[in-house]
């Protein structure tokens, strides 16, 4: 029986590019001192999956009004300040119907929405997204890849075990009388698995911030590993890296993100409260 993934992407709009894991590299944006010894920077840039916009797209804020286009067809058509609001991927109504139960037929996505906030945009990728249970898939900028100009994207983590729906982002366009161009081969979205554990309230309630006093010898050990001279430059630029990426050839036992080992506190609690 096959393992259901962590994260699974439908497409629905034909012409949306699939889903990929996002490369370490960046598309070839890292400086290549940071791609060979940087292995925090390399992570966090391939920590998930790039989503890609349909279609190529022109957008324009007078300051009022969203205006859209696209194609060799430069002409600009309404999208805030209509009826709806919200405009169909082009020809896409029909095919949706083609392929979805007589229930949700004349209900495709929107593919642009206008959102009430001054110069909001919604745009649906053209995916659907799910996730295993306990897993969350937070949307956000690609990390590391130049922000397209003119465009600031709002980020969310969506529960997708629970909500399953068009998989889209909203964004705020910052200039006015100024064309904004989203292009379908530049990823749009980067989301990232999450166990719910991780921002739920008693994880993130879980710190201290502590005074240097607080410093073990253990501690100032560790520290002088970072700070004092090491003999070999060369070494020492790539030490981390080599650390970590060591750590990750060991096996992970995930049930480890759902339970935590109790406190000799915690385990003389027990023993007084079974008494």
């Amino acid at each position: 029986m096959t393992e259901t993934p962590i994260v699974e992407f439908f497409r629905l709009i034909r012409s949306t590019r699939p889903a990929k894991r996002a490369e370490r590299a960046a598309a070839g944006y890292l400086p290549s001192r940071g791609l060979r010894y940087c292995d925090a920077l390399t992570s966090a840039t391939g920590f998930g999956y790039w989503v890609f916009p349909p279609l190529d797209i022109r957008l324009l804020w007078d300051g009022e009004h969203v205006f859209w286009s696209y194609g060799e067809d430069e002409r600009w058509m309404p999208l805030s300040g209509t009826d709806s609001g919200a405009v169909q991927f082009p020809d896409y109504a029909a095919e949706f119907d083609a392929s979805a139960p007589d229930a949700l037929q004349g209900y495709s996505p929107p593919f642009l929405t206008a959102l009430p906030e001054v110069g909001g945009v919604q745009m649906w990728t053209g995916l659907l997204a799910r996730t295993r249970p306990g897993w969350s898939l937070s949307v956000r900028t690609p990390v590391n890849i130049p922000a397209i100009p003119g465009l600031v994207a709002w980020e969310g983590i969506i529960e997708t075990d629970l909500w399953f729906g068009p998989l889209f982002t909203n964004f705020r366009l910052t200039k006015t009388d100024t064309t904004v161009h989203i292009r379908s081969q530049v990823p749009i979205i980067q989301v990232q698995p999450l166990p719910q554990l991780a921002y739920r309230e008693e994880t993130l309630s879980s710190f201290a911030c502590s005074d240097v006093s607080d410093l073990s010898a253990d501690d100032w050990d560790r520290l002088g590993k970072v700070l004092l001279p090491n003999p070999h430059p060369t070494i020492r630029q790539g030490e981390y890296a080599v650390m970590v990426r060591k750590r990750r050839l060991c096996p992970f036992d995930p049930s480890l993100l759902a339970t935590a080992k109790p406190s000799e506190a915690d385990q003389v609690t027990d023993e007084a409260a079974s008494t």
